[in-house]
């Protein structure tokens, strides 16, 4: 008898195991992320430098380094975030690099030449409506500010790079990684890639 009734135990047991193991599955498949961007300004850019001094510096001008969340919704706790201590350095290194290949001589000290500074002006995760049913859609933004003060006056530029991505199944990390990342190197070759941005650099 006592055979018989723990042997009647194992199902509730195995259906109890089976509804914990599917919570923390789903509370995993929802919790925060925190990326770790790699922009990337790429390489084709128009040479207009002959060697110019340009201070340049990348400031942080977002209101918060959560982008939205996994779930769409916004009181949720499964955040995107892209600290501005991880992105904002390696956005630094991307604009002096860029310089370089354009011609220019990048530093981070003002002068009598040109300043640039590049702020990441926003940086957007968001719901939006997918292509097919049974899908979910995801549109990012990202927005870079730049700012150029010369002998000629001041020039700002405003460039802006969004991606729409539907899903069947929310992101992963290195999924959200990934897209923010190349979002990110859009906008910084739209901006690098801007003659008037280059004309104003050349004083």
């Amino acid at each position: 008898m006592h055979r018989t009734r723990r042997m009647g135990h194992l199902p509730t047991l195995a259906l109890a195991a089976l509804l914990l193991a599917l919570l923390v599955i789903g509370g995993c498949a929802q919790s925060p992320q925190i990326l770790q961007v790699k922009p990337d300004v790429g390489a084709s850019l128009p040479q207009t430098g002959n060697g110019q001094a340009i201070a340049v510096s990348v400031v942080d001008g977002r209101r918060s380094d959560v982008l939205g969340t996994r779930s769409g919704e916004p009181s949720s706790t499964s955040t995107i975030r892209v600290p501005a201590h991880d992105v904002i350095p390696k956005l630094q290194t991307q604009a002096e690099n860029a310089l370089r290949r354009m011609g220019y001589t990048p530093t981070r000290e003002g002068g009598t030449g040109a300043t640039l500074t590049l702020t990441l002006a926003d940086l957007q995760y968001a719901p939006a409506d997918a292509d097919a049913p049974l899908l979910d859609a995801a549109q990012l933004q990202a927005v870079l500010r730049a700012e150029i003060v010369n002998d000629g006056g001041t020039y700002t530029g405003t460039y802006t790079a969004k991606r729409t991505q539907s899903f069947a199944i929310k992101p992963d990390w290195e999924t959200n990684n990934r897209m923010v990342s190349d979002l990110l190197s859009n906008a910084l070759r739209r901006a690098f890639s801007d003659p008037e941005l280059s004309r104003q650099l050349q004083y």
